[in-house]
C-alpha cells in the first residue's frame, strides 16, 4: 500500500513538496569540486569542463530483484550504483568528475534513504565526484540510476575497438569473486571477503589512467569475462584465445568452491567490475595487479582453452530481455 503522501492513482511521482524535501535532506550537499558552477537546486546543473579534454558520458541502472537482492543493505546499493559507473569511466582511461541520480522508491523510508545516501557519497568521495542533480519518483521497486561524466585527455580515450592481432589479453584483479559472493549472500552469509567483493566493487580508475597510450582496447567486466571479452573482440574485428589455467583465481574463491565452480564464476559470473584489456606485454609490464590470460588472433569469436585443449563455455554473460 502506498503511503498517503504518494499519488495512489498514478504511482508516478512523489508530491512536489516531498520530492524537494527528500532531495534537500538526503542528497543536497555542499559541492566544492572544481568545475561545478551550479549544482543541485536549479532546473539543471551548470558545469565547466577542463579545456583540451574530451568528455566521457556513462549511465547505469540498478533494479531491485534484477541487479541486486531486495534485502541488500541500502548503503551497499548506493555504493554499487556509483561504482559501476566509475568502472565504465576507468575502462576508457578517464577521470570521473560529476554525476546525477534518478531514484525510484516504493515508499519513503528515512532510514533506508540515510543509509543509501551514505553509501552513495562514500563511493563518490573516493574519486571526488560531485552529485550535481537528479530526480526522485515512486514505483513498485527500488530503481537507482546514475549518469556520470568523466574526462580524458583529448583523443586518448581507450575504446573497445582497438585490439590488434598479436596483442596479449589481460585482466585486473581476481574475476569470479563477486559472483561467488552473490551466491554466498543468497545463502545468508554476510561477513565474508567474497560477499564484500560483490557489495563493494573497486573501480580500477588508477589502472585505467595508466593504460592510456599503452592498451589497444579495454572493457570493464560487468556481465562476465567471456561475454565482455567477446564484445571487445567483436568491436575490434578480431578473435581471441583465453587460457583458463592462467585465470587469477583468488585464495578466497578457491577455499570456498570447487575448481570447476571457481572457473565458472571467473568466466561467466560478472559483477566484478575488473578491467579486461589488450596490449603488448612490454607496454604494461610495470603496471601491478594485472594478469595475462590469453592472446588476440585472427578470425572471429573467442576460444577458451585449458592447457591447449578447447573447452566449451557457451555462456556469453548476462543479457537483459533474454
Amino acid at each position: 500500500m502506498l503511503p498517503q503522501n504518494l499519488c495512489a492513482k498514478s504511482r508516478c511521482k512523489l508530491t512536489p513538496v516531498d520530492e524537494f524535501e527528500l532531495i534537500r535532506r538526503f542528497f543536497d550537499r555542499r559541492v566544492t569540486t572544481p568545475g561545478v558552477v551550479v549544482g543541485i537546486g536549479d532546473d539543471g546543473a551548470v558545469l565547466h569542463p577542463e579545456p583540451g579534454r574530451d568528455q566521457i558520458q556513462v549511465i547505469d541502472t540498478l533494479v531491485e530483484g534484477v541487479h541486486f537482492p531486495a534485502d541488500l543493505p541500502a548503503a551497499d546499493v548506493g555504493y554499487r550504483v556509483v561504482a559501476v559507473n566509475l568502472s565504465d569511466i576507468a575502462a576508457m582511461g578517464g577521470s570521473p568528475r560529476w554525476m546525477t541520480l534518478a531514484l525510484t522508491l516504493p515508499r519513503t523510508d528515512e532510514r533506508w534513504l540515510t543509509e543509501f545516501a551514505t553509501g552513495l557519497f562514500e563511493a563518490a568521495a573516493e574519486f571526488d565526484v560531485a552529485l550535481v542533480g537528479g530526480d526522485t519518483t515512486s514505483g513498485d521497486a527500488v530503481v537507482a540510476t546514475v549518469q556520470m561524466t568523466g574526462e580524458v585527455e583529448a583523443g586518448q580515450a581507450i575504446l573497445r575497438r582497438g585490439a590488434r592481432i598479436g596483442d596479449t589479453i589481460f585482466t585486473t584483479g581476481t574475476p569470479g569473486d563477486a559472483a561467488a559472493g552473490l551466491e554466498l549472500f543468497g545463502r545468508g552469509e554476510r561477513d565474508n571477503v567474497l560477499v564484500r567483493r560483490f557489495l563493494r566493487p573497486s573501480a580500477r580508475i588508477a589502472t585505467g589512467r595508466r593504460l592510456i597510450g599503452r592498451a589497444s582496447a579495454a572493457i570493464d567486466v560487468s556481465d562476465g569475462l567471456v561475454g565482455d571479452l567477446t564484445k571487445l573482440l567483436e568491436a575490434s574485428g578480431v578473435a581471441g584465445e583465453l587460457a583458463i589455467e592462467r585465470l587469477p583465481l583468488s585464495d578466497a574463491l578457491r577455499a570456498r568452491f570447487e575448481k570447476a565452480d571457481s572457473v565458472r564464476f571467473a568466466l561467466t559470473g560478472g559483477d566484478d567490475y575488473e578491467l579486461c584489456f589488450t596490449a603488448a606485454p612490454a607496454a604494461v609490464d610495470d603496471i601491478p595487479g594485472i594478469t595475462a590470460i590469453g592472446k588476440v588472433v585472427s578470425g572471429q569469436g573467442l576460444k577458451c582453452l585449458h592447457d591447449g585443449d578447447i573447452v566449451d563455455y557457451g555462456d556469453s554473460g548476462y543479457r537483459h530481455f533474454q
